[in-house]
C-alpha cells in the first residue's frame, strides 16, 4: 500500500570486505564477517607472522567473543586460570586485591602467551578466510588495492599509518613509561592462580604473571614486568642485571629461578605504549578497529579484549543493518560508552602506578584499600577488570557468549 512504509532492510551477505592486519582485532573480524558469509579478503605485510609479545589476561569479555568463535576451549586447555588480581606495596601491604568470584563464581580470568591466542585466531583464519594474503603491505587507504572492496577494516596497530592517512580527526600520544618483560619457564609452578604486582610509589611496578603452556610445550610460563621509563631505558640497559635483579628479588624472593634464566639484558624485552583517539572510527566504508582506533597503555590488560569485542559487535551490528554505512554508525553508537570508559579510566588509573608524580603513591595506598573494601565500588573495580564495564552508573555489558564455566580447569568449590 503507497505510503506505508516496508519491513527495515536486513544486511545481505556477501559483501566484499578488506581487513587490513593480522592481530587479534584483524583475525577475529575476518572470522566473525566471513562466517556472516562475506567475502573476505585478509592482508598482512608480514609474510609469515607470529606473535611476538608477553603474556597478556583474557578476560570474561574476550572470552565471551571466543566462544561466539567457538575457540574458546584450545585456548583455555593451554592457559593459566586467575582468580584474582592483587597489588601489594613495598611494605607488602595490599593495594589493589580484587577476584573474580565477587561477581560470578564461574567467571575467571586466563593468563595467556600471545602466541596462544595469535596461533588459534590466524589458524582458524586459513581455514575459513576466502582469501589470506601475507606478505602484502597495503599503503594507501585510497588506493587500488581496497578501491574494490565495499567495506575497509583497519586493523594494523597502534602505530597505524593508515589511521594517518584518514581524514578523521585523531590524536596520538606516546606515554612517557613502558615496560621491560621477560617470559620465562616455571618449572616449579610457584606463580598460579594471580596477577601479581609489586608497586613502590609510582615509579615502581613489577608484574608477575602465570602465562600458561604457551604455543607448544608442557612447562609452564611466567611473563615479568618492571615499569620503566622510555628515556631512561637505555640506560638500564648498560648498567648491567645485577642491581635490577637483587632489587626485584627483594620484593619476590620466589622469583629467583626466573632471574636466574636472565643471563643478558638482550634477552629483556621492552615495549612502549600509545594513547590513541580518534573523533570518529569510521569514515565511509571504512572502519578502525582494536588499537588502531583506541590503543591505551596496558594498565588495565584490556586491550586484545578490547579487541575482539570490536570484532564481534562489528559483525552484529552489519548483520543487523540494511547496509554497510547504517552498519557503521550501528556500531559506533554500540561501542561508544564501553571504549569511552576504558580510555578514561586507563588514561587517569596509569599516572598512579607509572609516573613521576610521587605524590599519588599515598594516595593511591591509602584509598584503594578503602574502595576494595566497600562492595559497591569493589563490584565496580571487578567489572572493569572483567572488561565488561561502560561506567559505573551504567549497565555492564553483557557476555554474548557464557559457557566460561564449562570451559574452566578448575572444579567447584
Amino acid at each position: 500500500m503507497e505510503g506505508v512504509p516496508g519491513p527495515e532492510p536486513r544486511y545481505t551477505p556477501g559483501v566484499k570486505v578488506a581487513v587490513i592486519g593480522a592481530g587479534t582485532a584483524g583475525c577475529a573480524a575476518a572470522l566473525f564477517l566471513a562466517r556472516d558469509g562475506h567475502q573476505v579478503t585478509l592482508f598482512e605485510k608480514v609474510a609469515e607472522p607470529t606473535a611476538i609479545g608477553a603474556g597478556i589476561v583474557l578476560q570474561p569479555s574476550g572470552m565471551s567473543a571466543l566462544a561466539s568463535l567457538d575457540l574458546l576451549a584450545p585456548i583455555v586447555a593451554r592457559g593459566a586460570v586467575l582468580h584474582e588480581l592483587l597489588a601489594v606495596n613495598e611494605r607488602m601491604k595490599p593495594v589493589v586485591n580484587l577476584r573474580y568470584e565477587h561477581l560470578a563464581r564461574d567467571l575467571y580470568g586466563l593468563g595467556l602467551h600471545r602466541g596462544v591466542l595469535f596461533q588459534t585466531l590466524f589458524d582458524a583464519v586459513k581455514r575459513e578466510v576466502y582469501d589470506v594474503r601475507c606478505g602484502v603491505a597495503v599503503e594507501e587507504l585510497r588506493g587500488r588495492v581496497l578501491a574494490e572492496h565495499e567495506l575497509v577494516v583497519v586493523a594494523d596497530g597502534a602505530r597505524s599509518h593508515l589511521r594517518d592517512q584518514s581524514e578523521i580527526p585523531r590524536r596520538v600520544t606516546k606515554y612517557p613509561w613502558g615496560a621491560l618483560w621477560f617470559v620465562g619457564l616455571d618449572h616449579q609452578r610457584r606463580f598460579v592462580d594471580r596477577l601479581y604486582q609489586v608497586v613502590r610509589g609510582t615509579h615502581r611496578l613489577l608484574g608477575i604473571l602465570p602465562t600458561g603452556l604457551g604455543p607448544s610445550g608442557d612447562v609452564p610460563l611466567v611473563s615479568l614486568f618492571w615499569s620503566i621509563e622510555v628515556a631512561t631505558q637505555q640506560k638500564w640497559r648498560h648498567q648491567g642485571l645485577a642491581q635490577w635483579k637483587e632489587e626485584i628479588l627483594g620484593y619476590v624472593p620466589e622469583s629467583a629461578p626466573i632471574l636466574d634464566q636472565i643471563q643478558h639484558v638482550d634477552q629483556v624485552l621492552f615495549s612502549e605504549y600509545h594513547d590513541v583517539v580518534m573523533r570518529s572510527w569510521h569514515r565511509d566504508n571504512v572502519v578502525f578497529l582494536g588499537d588502531a582506533a583506541h590503543a591505551t597503555s596496558p594498565q588495565l590488560g584490556q586491550g586484545c579484549n578490547l579487541a575482539l569485542v570490536d570484532a564481534e559487535v562489528l559483525a552484529r551490528s552489519l548483520r543487523e543493518a540494511g547496509s554497510v554505512s547504517a552498519g557503521l554508525i550501528r556500531y559506533a553508537a554500540a561501542r561508544k560508552a564501553h571504549l569511552a570508559y576504558y580510555q578514561l579510566a586507563t588514561r587517569w588509573l596509569t599516572p598512579l602506578f607509572q609516573s613521576n608524580l610521587g605524590w599519588l603513591g599515598p594516595i593511591r595506598d591509602l584509598l584503594m584499600p578503602i574502595g576494595c573494601r566497600i562492595p559497591w565500588v569493589r563490584k565496580q573495580m571487578a567489572l572493569g577488570m572483567c572488561g565488561t564495564s561502560r561506567g559505573p552508573f551504567l549497565r555492564a555489558m553483557p557476555l554474548a557468549a557464557r559457557p566460561l564455566a564449562l570451559c574452566s580447569p578448575v572444579p567447584p568449590r
